[in-house]
């Protein structure tokens, strides 16, 4: 990544997802604060399925963000959330705080791990079983592997399953990423490729070949340190493409073009995924 990403991924945003819960026919989501810290009240948007879709075994995906950890909102991954609940699940838009000042991707990931432990300690409130899944989106991507291979104090933030799209997962080398933490840590501390172990849970990636803003190399390692443990690690790389499955590989911060074709198989992929570890209303364990 580079120092225009920040800059530049408030497009990707806007490409990678729609605010669907705007049409006639759906409900907004619930606003919901998580945690409050240094002043910041942080917010939590919860789509709730519809009431034919709700189970005794309704299980909740929190979904991340990307922009390169210093820009960015949970609306950019609204479309993904009103996907996740049409299937069945309690899918909640997460925000997190972003990197300026004296903030750091360090207390992302402390947000991250907040906002796992607190859907299970309201997961009646929402009529869910406590299971739970994330979903990441590029630096949103190293935020939830990294609850689960950097690890969180509340052994409750740990996501039983990760559906990662274009993930940074791998930061060792990475200026931008090194400068963000402002000397308080080092970059192989928060890559999550350098810390798999037995607890983490089964992932699937959705990753484009010739991604540069968040190389195939490191997903590549991660996927083959877990594999190496006898987990799950389902890599569906699509030929061609860059970031968050470009086709302009000129620029993949900005001016975007996400293959269509790639894009949604790559949804079928992590929708399939989810059904084989029970995660979907119906689906077997």
């Amino acid at each position: 990544m580079t120092k225009m990403l920040a800059a530049l991924c408030v497009l990707a945003g806007f490409l990678h997802s729609t605010p669907l819960f705007a049409q006639a026919d759906r409900e907004p989501p619930l606003d919901r604060v998580y945690r409050e810290i240094g002043g910041d009240s942080l917010h939590a948007y919860v789509f709730l399925p519809r009431e034919d879709g709700k189970s005794d075994t309704t299980n909740a995906i929190l979904l991340f963000h990307g922009g390169g950890w210093s820009a960015g909102a949970p609306e950019w991954t609204f479309a993904a959330a009103q996907r996740f609940a049409d299937a069945g699940l309690v899918a909640v838009a997460v925000e997190y705080r972003l990197s300026t000042g004296e903030v750091t991707p360090i207390e992302a990931l402390a947000d991250a791990c907040a906002a796992f432990a607190w859907i299970r300690t309201h997961a009646a409130e929402f009529g869910s079983s406590g299971r739970a899944a994330a979903y990441g989106v590029s630096a949103g991507g190293q935020l939830v592997a990294a609850t689960v291979t950097v690890g969180c104090p509340d052994d409750r933030a740990a996501p039983e399953a990760l559906l990662l799209w274009s993930p940074a997962l791998d930061l060792v080398g990475d200026r931008y990423f090194t400068t963000l933490l402002q000397g308080r840590a080092n970059a192989a501390e928060l890559s999550p490729a350098r810390h798999v172990g037995r607890r983490t849970p089964p992932t699937c990636i959705v990753h484009g070949e010739k991604d540069t803003l968040t190389p195939l190399a490191g997903v590549k390692r991660y996927c083959a340190a877990l594999t190496a443990l006898g987990r799950r690690c389902d890599l569906h790389v699509y030929p061609g493409v860059g970031h968050l499955l470009t086709r302009n590989l000129t620029n993949q911060e900005s001016d975007f073009d996400p293959d269509p074709v790639a894009r949604a198989d790559g949804i079928a992929q992590q929708t399939e995924f989810l059904r084989s570890l029970g995660f979907l209303p119906g689906a077997g364990r």
